[in-house]
Protein backbone atom coordinates (compact mmCIF):
# COMPACT_ATOMS: atom_id res chain seq x y z
CA UNK A 1 0.00 0.00 0.00
CA UNK A 2 0.99 3.72 -0.74
CA UNK A 3 1.62 6.43 1.73
CA UNK A 4 0.37 9.60 1.83
CA UNK A 5 1.12 12.02 4.25
CA UNK A 6 -1.96 15.02 4.13
CA UNK A 7 -1.12 17.60 6.04
CA UNK A 8 -4.25 19.66 7.15
CA UNK A 9 -5.15 22.60 10.15
CA UNK A 10 -8.51 21.56 9.73
CA UNK A 11 -9.86 18.14 10.87
CA UNK A 12 -12.53 16.66 13.16
CA UNK A 13 -13.29 17.56 15.90
CA UNK A 14 -13.02 21.31 13.70
CA UNK A 15 -16.69 21.60 11.70
CA UNK A 16 -16.96 23.00 8.27
CA UNK A 17 -16.18 22.07 4.48
CA UNK A 18 -13.24 22.48 4.58
CA UNK A 19 -12.70 19.46 7.29
CA UNK A 20 -15.64 17.62 5.37
CA UNK A 21 -13.44 16.98 1.83
CA UNK A 22 -9.93 15.34 3.66
CA UNK A 23 -12.31 13.30 5.95
CA UNK A 24 -14.04 12.07 2.75
CA UNK A 25 -10.69 11.55 0.65
CA UNK A 26 -9.01 9.64 3.87
CA UNK A 27 -12.03 7.43 4.03
CA UNK A 28 -11.94 6.32 0.51
CA UNK A 29 -7.94 6.29 -0.36
CA UNK A 30 -7.45 2.92 0.83
CA UNK A 31 -9.53 1.32 -1.73
CA UNK A 32 -7.76 2.79 -4.59
CA UNK A 33 -4.04 1.12 -2.90
CA UNK A 34 -3.30 4.47 -0.90
CA UNK A 35 -2.82 4.92 2.69
CA UNK A 36 -3.78 7.99 4.49
CA UNK A 37 -1.48 9.31 7.54
CA UNK A 38 -3.07 12.59 8.70
CA UNK A 39 -1.08 15.14 10.38
CA UNK A 40 -3.36 17.87 12.32
CA UNK A 41 -2.85 20.36 15.03
CA UNK A 42 -3.96 19.16 18.48
CA UNK A 43 -7.91 20.12 18.93
CA UNK A 44 -7.07 21.48 22.54
CA UNK A 45 -4.26 24.02 20.87
CA UNK A 46 -5.83 24.85 17.63
CA UNK A 47 -7.98 27.77 17.18
CA UNK A 48 -11.33 26.37 15.42
CA UNK A 49 -14.14 29.06 14.22
CA UNK A 50 -16.38 25.69 14.23
CA UNK A 51 -16.49 22.87 16.35
CA UNK A 52 -18.71 19.34 15.23
CA UNK A 53 -17.73 16.79 17.61
CA UNK A 54 -19.98 14.32 15.26
CA UNK A 55 -17.53 14.35 12.79
CA UNK A 56 -15.26 11.99 14.94
CA UNK A 57 -17.17 9.43 14.58
CA UNK A 58 -16.53 9.39 10.70
CA UNK A 59 -12.70 9.03 11.33
CA UNK A 60 -12.14 5.34 10.67
CA UNK A 61 -10.17 3.39 13.25
CA UNK A 62 -7.35 2.18 10.77
CA UNK A 63 -6.15 5.67 10.06
CA UNK A 64 -3.08 7.01 11.57
CA UNK A 65 -3.52 10.64 12.82
CA UNK A 66 -0.91 12.55 14.06
CA UNK A 67 -1.12 15.94 16.62
CA UNK A 68 1.25 18.64 17.44
CA UNK A 69 1.42 21.75 19.31
CA UNK A 70 0.63 24.99 17.88
CA UNK A 71 1.08 28.95 18.73
CA UNK A 72 -1.31 30.98 17.99
CA UNK A 73 -2.17 34.59 18.45
CA UNK A 74 -5.87 33.77 19.24
CA UNK A 75 -5.13 35.89 22.80
CA UNK A 76 -3.60 39.40 21.30
CA UNK A 77 -6.78 39.18 18.73
CA UNK A 78 -9.07 39.09 22.14
CA UNK A 79 -7.41 41.93 23.93
CA UNK A 80 -7.68 43.81 21.07
CA UNK A 81 -11.10 43.22 19.88
CA UNK A 82 -12.54 42.47 22.91
CA UNK A 83 -13.67 39.15 21.85
CA UNK A 84 -14.16 36.07 22.96
CA UNK A 85 -14.88 33.84 19.84
CA UNK A 86 -12.43 33.13 16.38
CA UNK A 87 -13.01 34.60 13.46
CA UNK A 88 -15.58 33.09 11.00
CA UNK A 89 -14.34 33.25 7.33
CA UNK A 90 -15.71 36.55 5.74
CA UNK A 91 -15.92 37.85 9.14
CA UNK A 92 -19.23 36.47 9.68
CA UNK A 93 -19.60 36.53 13.04
CA UNK A 94 -18.09 40.43 13.01
CA UNK A 95 -19.55 44.02 12.53
CA UNK A 96 -20.19 45.10 9.28
CA UNK A 97 -18.80 48.64 10.55
CA UNK A 98 -15.63 47.56 12.40
CA UNK A 99 -14.44 49.89 15.40
CA UNK A 100 -10.92 50.97 15.68
CA UNK A 101 -10.21 47.87 17.62
CA UNK A 102 -11.99 45.64 15.02
CA UNK A 103 -9.75 47.63 12.24
CA UNK A 104 -6.93 47.13 14.13
CA UNK A 105 -6.82 43.89 14.78
CA UNK A 106 -7.51 43.45 11.11
CA UNK A 107 -4.41 45.60 9.80
CA UNK A 108 -1.74 43.11 12.18
CA UNK A 109 -3.94 40.25 11.38
CA UNK A 110 -3.60 41.27 7.28
CA UNK A 111 0.30 42.62 7.81
CA UNK A 112 2.04 40.89 10.30
CA UNK A 113 1.04 37.17 10.12
CA UNK A 114 1.99 36.22 6.65
CA UNK A 115 0.16 34.65 4.96
CA UNK A 116 -2.10 33.90 8.11
CA UNK A 117 -2.38 34.78 12.03
CA UNK A 118 -1.83 30.31 11.70
CA UNK A 119 1.51 29.77 10.35
CA UNK A 120 2.47 29.65 14.39
CA UNK A 121 1.83 26.09 13.62
CA UNK A 122 4.49 24.95 10.82
CA UNK A 123 7.62 24.53 13.24
CA UNK A 124 5.76 22.01 14.72
CA UNK A 125 4.47 20.54 12.30
CA UNK A 126 7.39 21.08 9.89
CA UNK A 127 9.06 19.09 12.54
CA UNK A 128 6.81 16.05 12.83
CA UNK A 129 6.39 15.82 9.00
CA UNK A 130 10.64 15.41 9.36
CA UNK A 131 10.47 12.88 11.78
CA UNK A 132 7.78 10.67 9.89
CA UNK A 133 9.32 11.54 6.30
CA UNK A 134 13.00 10.05 7.50
CA UNK A 135 11.27 7.10 8.22
CA UNK A 136 10.71 6.32 4.83
CA UNK A 137 7.66 4.40 2.93
CA UNK A 138 5.90 7.59 1.93
CA UNK A 139 4.76 8.22 -2.23
CA UNK A 140 3.57 11.79 -1.73
CA UNK A 141 2.76 14.81 0.88
CA UNK A 142 -0.20 16.70 0.37
CA UNK A 143 -1.13 20.08 1.49
CA UNK A 144 -4.38 21.60 1.95
CA UNK A 145 -5.86 25.31 2.54
CA UNK A 146 -6.84 27.49 3.81
CA UNK A 147 -4.67 28.60 5.97
CA UNK A 148 -2.20 28.89 3.11
CA UNK A 149 0.43 28.59 5.83
CA UNK A 150 -0.14 25.10 5.59
CA UNK A 151 1.67 25.14 2.13
CA UNK A 152 4.75 26.71 3.22
CA UNK A 153 4.97 23.34 5.38
CA UNK A 154 4.72 21.13 1.80
CA UNK A 155 7.52 23.51 0.47
CA UNK A 156 9.85 23.19 3.78
CA UNK A 157 9.41 19.60 2.83
CA UNK A 158 10.03 19.48 -0.47
CA UNK A 159 12.88 21.16 -0.40
CA UNK A 160 14.12 19.12 2.18
CA UNK A 161 13.16 15.23 0.80
CA UNK A 162 12.02 16.05 -3.21
CA UNK A 163 8.89 14.02 -1.94
CA UNK A 164 6.49 14.44 -4.58
CA UNK A 165 3.59 17.44 -3.65
CA UNK A 166 0.09 18.05 -3.96
CA UNK A 167 -0.95 21.34 -3.20
CA UNK A 168 -4.77 21.62 -2.48
CA UNK A 169 -6.08 25.25 -2.98
CA UNK A 170 -10.11 24.95 -1.23
CA UNK A 171 -10.11 29.04 -1.35
CA UNK A 172 -8.02 31.25 -2.98
CA UNK A 173 -4.86 32.99 -1.53
CA UNK A 174 -4.68 36.65 -2.24
CA UNK A 175 -7.55 37.02 -4.10
CA UNK A 176 -9.99 35.83 -1.76
CA UNK A 177 -12.96 38.23 -1.06
CA UNK A 178 -12.56 39.26 2.09
CA UNK A 179 -8.70 39.87 1.33
CA UNK A 180 -8.87 43.70 1.56
CA UNK A 181 -10.89 43.81 5.01
CA UNK A 182 -7.42 43.21 5.63
CA UNK A 183 -6.05 46.43 5.15
CA UNK A 184 -2.82 45.00 3.71
CA UNK A 185 -0.11 47.31 2.74
CA UNK A 186 1.41 47.21 -0.70
CA UNK A 187 4.78 45.40 1.06
CA UNK A 188 2.20 42.84 3.00
CA UNK A 189 0.67 42.42 -0.45
CA UNK A 190 3.91 41.99 -2.36
CA UNK A 191 4.85 39.11 0.25
CA UNK A 192 2.41 37.61 0.33
CA UNK A 193 1.62 36.68 -3.37
CA UNK A 194 5.73 36.11 -3.84
CA UNK A 195 5.05 32.91 -1.02
CA UNK A 196 1.48 31.96 -3.29
CA UNK A 197 4.13 31.90 -6.40
CA UNK A 198 6.58 30.02 -5.08
CA UNK A 199 4.05 27.74 -3.80
CA UNK A 200 2.69 27.39 -6.96
CA UNK A 201 5.99 27.01 -8.78
CA UNK A 202 7.56 24.44 -6.32
CA UNK A 203 4.44 21.81 -5.52
CA UNK A 204 4.47 19.22 -8.95
CA UNK A 205 0.51 19.10 -8.76
CA UNK A 206 -1.47 21.96 -7.36
CA UNK A 207 -5.28 21.19 -6.86
CA UNK A 208 -7.89 23.75 -7.54
CA UNK A 209 -11.54 23.22 -6.59
CA UNK A 210 -12.73 25.31 -9.41
CA UNK A 211 -11.96 25.47 -13.33
CA UNK A 212 -12.29 29.79 -12.42
CA UNK A 213 -10.04 29.01 -9.57
CA UNK A 214 -7.54 26.92 -11.71
CA UNK A 215 -7.53 30.28 -13.88
CA UNK A 216 -6.61 32.70 -10.99
CA UNK A 217 -4.61 30.98 -10.01
CA UNK A 218 -2.45 30.12 -13.41
CA UNK A 219 -1.98 33.55 -13.66
CA UNK A 220 0.08 34.07 -10.94
CA UNK A 221 3.38 33.50 -13.15
CA UNK A 222 4.03 33.40 -16.96
CA UNK A 223 6.65 29.86 -15.37
CA UNK A 224 3.12 28.28 -14.66
CA UNK A 225 1.80 25.69 -17.03
CA UNK A 226 -1.57 24.18 -17.59
CA UNK A 227 -0.53 20.47 -17.03
CA UNK A 228 0.55 21.41 -13.23
CA UNK A 229 -3.32 21.50 -12.53
CA UNK A 230 -5.49 19.27 -11.91
CA UNK A 231 -9.16 20.23 -10.85
CA UNK A 232 -10.86 18.48 -7.90
CA UNK A 233 -13.93 19.86 -6.84
CA UNK A 234 -15.72 19.27 -3.54
CA UNK A 235 -18.84 16.46 -3.53
CA UNK A 236 -20.86 14.39 -1.31
CA UNK A 237 -20.50 11.20 0.43
CA UNK A 238 -23.44 8.48 -0.56
CA UNK A 239 -23.11 7.11 2.75
CA UNK A 240 -24.13 10.56 4.28
CA UNK A 241 -27.32 10.04 2.32
CA UNK A 242 -27.99 6.21 3.12
CA UNK A 243 -30.79 6.97 5.43
CA UNK A 244 -32.10 9.91 3.89
CA UNK A 245 -35.66 10.86 3.01
CA UNK A 246 -37.24 13.72 2.30
CA UNK A 247 -40.36 14.82 4.49
CA UNK A 248 -43.80 16.66 2.73
CA UNK A 249 -44.01 19.88 4.37
CA UNK A 250 -47.13 22.37 5.31
CA UNK A 251 -45.56 25.00 4.33
CA UNK A 252 -43.41 26.23 1.05
CA UNK A 253 -40.02 26.09 2.83
CA UNK A 254 -36.20 27.30 1.13
CA UNK A 255 -33.30 26.31 3.03
CA UNK A 256 -29.40 28.24 3.20
CA UNK A 257 -26.99 26.36 4.92
CA UNK A 258 -23.58 28.62 5.58
CA UNK A 259 -22.43 31.57 5.83
CA UNK A 260 -24.03 35.12 5.13
CA UNK A 261 -22.32 38.07 4.39
CA UNK A 262 -23.04 41.73 3.35
CA UNK A 263 -21.02 40.43 0.36
CA UNK A 264 -24.30 38.66 -0.21
CA UNK A 265 -26.69 41.09 -1.52
CA UNK A 266 -29.70 39.65 -0.17
CA UNK A 267 -31.94 42.64 -0.45
CA UNK A 268 -33.71 41.83 -3.76
CA UNK A 269 -34.41 37.98 -3.10
CA UNK A 270 -35.65 39.05 0.23
CA UNK A 271 -38.08 41.30 -0.56
CA UNK A 272 -39.85 39.24 -3.59
CA UNK A 273 -39.86 35.97 -0.66
CA UNK A 274 -41.76 38.78 1.52
CA UNK A 275 -43.86 39.93 -1.51
CA UNK A 276 -44.95 36.14 -2.25
CA UNK A 277 -45.20 35.43 1.65
CA UNK A 278 -48.46 37.72 1.54
CA UNK A 279 -50.39 34.95 -0.60
CA UNK A 280 -48.76 31.88 0.24
CA UNK A 281 -47.26 30.87 3.58
CA UNK A 282 -43.41 31.10 2.71
CA UNK A 283 -40.62 29.41 5.11
CA UNK A 284 -36.77 30.53 5.26
CA UNK A 285 -34.37 28.37 7.16
CA UNK A 286 -31.39 29.31 7.75
CA UNK A 287 -28.08 27.20 8.72
CA UNK A 288 -25.34 28.80 9.90
CA UNK A 289 -23.64 32.35 10.59
CA UNK A 290 -24.84 35.52 9.16
CA UNK A 291 -23.57 39.22 9.97
CA UNK A 292 -25.67 42.26 10.72
CA UNK A 293 -26.08 43.36 7.91
CA UNK A 294 -28.19 40.09 6.92
CA UNK A 295 -29.69 39.98 10.17
CA UNK A 296 -31.30 43.51 10.26
CA UNK A 297 -32.71 42.51 5.97
CA UNK A 298 -34.37 39.00 8.13
CA UNK A 299 -36.00 41.66 10.82
CA UNK A 300 -37.51 43.52 8.02
CA UNK A 301 -39.32 40.87 6.49
CA UNK A 302 -42.98 40.90 7.59
CA UNK A 303 -44.58 37.90 6.18
CA UNK A 304 -42.22 35.36 5.59
CA UNK A 305 -41.77 32.84 8.44
CA UNK A 306 -37.52 32.74 8.89
CA UNK A 307 -36.43 29.98 11.34
CA UNK A 308 -32.85 30.16 12.65
CA UNK A 309 -31.13 27.11 13.37
CA UNK A 310 -27.81 28.86 13.85
CA UNK A 311 -24.98 26.37 13.26
CA UNK A 312 -25.76 22.77 13.33
CA UNK A 313 -23.84 19.78 13.13
CA UNK A 314 -23.08 18.18 9.41
CA UNK A 315 -25.65 15.16 10.22
CA UNK A 316 -28.11 17.68 11.45
CA UNK A 317 -27.61 19.72 7.96
CA UNK A 318 -28.38 16.22 6.05
CA UNK A 319 -31.70 16.05 8.18
CA UNK A 320 -32.71 19.39 7.21
CA UNK A 321 -32.26 19.37 3.28
CA UNK A 322 -34.85 16.66 3.91
CA UNK A 323 -37.12 19.44 5.54
CA UNK A 324 -37.30 21.57 2.47
CA UNK A 325 -39.05 22.18 -1.04
CA UNK A 326 -35.97 24.31 -2.29
CA UNK A 327 -32.41 25.13 -1.73
CA UNK A 328 -30.43 29.13 -1.76
CA UNK A 329 -27.46 28.76 -2.84
CA UNK A 330 -25.71 32.41 -2.35
CA UNK A 331 -22.18 33.82 -3.81
CA UNK A 332 -20.18 36.81 -3.12
CA UNK A 333 -21.58 39.21 -5.27
CA UNK A 334 -17.86 40.54 -6.36
CA UNK A 335 -16.63 41.63 -9.72
CA UNK A 336 -14.67 38.78 -11.47
CA UNK A 337 -14.95 35.76 -8.95
CA UNK A 338 -17.44 33.24 -10.62
CA UNK A 339 -14.97 29.98 -9.21
CA UNK A 340 -16.58 29.51 -5.70
CA UNK A 341 -17.81 26.12 -5.55
CA UNK A 342 -19.33 25.36 -1.87
CA UNK A 343 -19.10 22.15 -0.69
CA UNK A 344 -23.03 22.33 0.00
CA UNK A 345 -23.56 22.57 -3.62
CA UNK A 346 -22.92 18.93 -3.79
CA UNK A 347 -25.13 17.88 -1.20
CA UNK A 348 -27.70 19.96 -2.09
CA UNK A 349 -27.37 18.09 -5.71
CA UNK A 350 -27.59 14.63 -3.56
CA UNK A 351 -31.01 15.93 -2.53
CA UNK A 352 -31.91 16.33 -6.34
CA UNK A 353 -34.18 19.07 -4.81
CA UNK A 354 -34.41 22.49 -6.74
CA UNK A 355 -31.54 24.94 -6.30
CA UNK A 356 -31.67 28.83 -6.39
CA UNK A 357 -28.23 30.23 -6.94
CA UNK A 358 -27.78 34.01 -6.60
CA UNK A 359 -24.72 35.49 -8.36
CA UNK A 360 -23.50 35.86 -11.67
CA UNK A 361 -24.74 33.21 -14.26
CA UNK A 362 -21.07 32.57 -15.34
CA UNK A 363 -19.97 31.41 -12.43
CA UNK A 364 -18.85 27.90 -12.17
CA UNK A 365 -21.54 27.04 -10.01
CA UNK A 366 -24.73 28.02 -12.33
CA UNK A 367 -22.68 26.03 -15.20
CA UNK A 368 -22.74 23.17 -12.66
CA UNK A 369 -26.69 23.57 -11.69
CA UNK A 370 -27.75 24.01 -15.45
CA UNK A 371 -26.17 20.65 -16.68
CA UNK A 372 -27.35 19.42 -13.74
CA UNK A 373 -30.97 20.10 -14.28
CA UNK A 374 -31.05 21.13 -10.89
CA UNK A 375 -32.15 24.55 -10.42
CA UNK A 376 -31.78 28.23 -12.03
CA UNK A 377 -29.51 30.93 -11.36
CA UNK A 378 -30.58 34.49 -10.67
CA UNK A 379 -28.38 37.69 -10.63
CA UNK A 380 -28.94 39.36 -6.76
CA UNK A 381 -31.01 42.19 -8.49
CA UNK A 382 -33.22 40.42 -11.26
CA UNK A 383 -36.40 40.52 -9.28
CA UNK A 384 -38.14 39.58 -12.27
CA UNK A 385 -36.30 36.43 -12.63
CA UNK A 386 -35.98 35.56 -9.15
CA UNK A 387 -40.41 36.01 -8.86
CA UNK A 388 -40.72 33.77 -12.16
CA UNK A 389 -38.46 30.81 -11.01
CA UNK A 390 -40.12 30.92 -7.17
CA UNK A 391 -43.65 31.53 -9.17
CA UNK A 392 -43.06 28.05 -10.80
CA UNK A 393 -41.44 25.86 -8.46
CA UNK A 394 -44.34 26.96 -5.73
CA UNK A 395 -46.79 25.75 -8.35
CA UNK A 396 -44.50 22.38 -8.76
CA UNK A 397 -44.59 22.32 -5.15
CA UNK A 398 -48.93 22.80 -4.89
CA UNK A 399 -49.01 20.36 -7.32
CA UNK A 400 -46.52 17.82 -5.75
CA UNK A 401 -44.43 17.38 -8.92
CA UNK A 402 -40.69 16.18 -8.26
CA UNK A 403 -38.16 17.68 -10.00
CA UNK A 404 -36.09 15.17 -12.74
CA UNK A 405 -32.46 16.12 -12.70
CA UNK A 406 -29.42 14.83 -14.51
CA UNK A 407 -28.20 11.32 -11.87
CA UNK A 408 -26.10 10.96 -14.31
CA UNK A 409 -24.03 13.49 -14.45
CA UNK A 410 -24.86 14.46 -10.46
CA UNK A 411 -22.88 11.40 -9.65
CA UNK A 412 -19.23 12.17 -10.78
CA UNK A 413 -19.47 14.37 -7.80
CA UNK A 414 -19.45 11.26 -5.43
CA UNK A 415 -16.73 11.39 -2.56
CA UNK A 416 -15.54 7.90 -3.74
CA UNK A 417 -15.63 8.93 -7.57
CA UNK A 418 -13.26 12.07 -6.60
CA UNK A 419 -11.18 10.13 -4.65
CA UNK A 420 -10.20 7.91 -7.21
CA UNK A 421 -9.09 10.51 -9.23
CA UNK A 422 -6.93 11.77 -5.79
CA UNK A 423 -5.30 8.53 -6.06
CA UNK A 424 -4.07 8.83 -9.63
CA UNK A 425 -2.31 11.84 -8.79
CA UNK A 426 -0.86 10.44 -5.94
CA UNK A 427 0.47 7.28 -7.80
CA UNK A 428 1.63 9.20 -10.95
Amino acid sequence: MNKVLIITYYWPPAGGPGVQRWLKFARYLPDFNVTPVILTVHPQKATYPLRDDSLQHEVSADVEVHYTNTFEPFGAYQKATGRSDVPFSGFANESAKPGPRQKLAKFIRGNFFLPDARKGWNKHAISKAQELLSKGGFKAIITTGPPHSTHLIGRALKRQFGIRWLADFRDPWTDIYYYKELFPTALATAIDKKMERSVLLEADVVIPVSHDMQRILLEKSPRLTREKFSMLPNGYDDVDFENWVKSPSDIFTITYAGTLTQQYKMGTFLRVLDTMAKALPIRLVLAGKYDEVVANQLKSLTHVEVVNQGYITHKAVIELLGKTDALLLALPDLPGYTGILPGKLFEYLATQQPILCLGTTSSDAAKIIAQAKAGETCTYDDESALNKTLLAWVKRWQQNEKPVVNTGFIKQFSRKALTQQLSALILQ
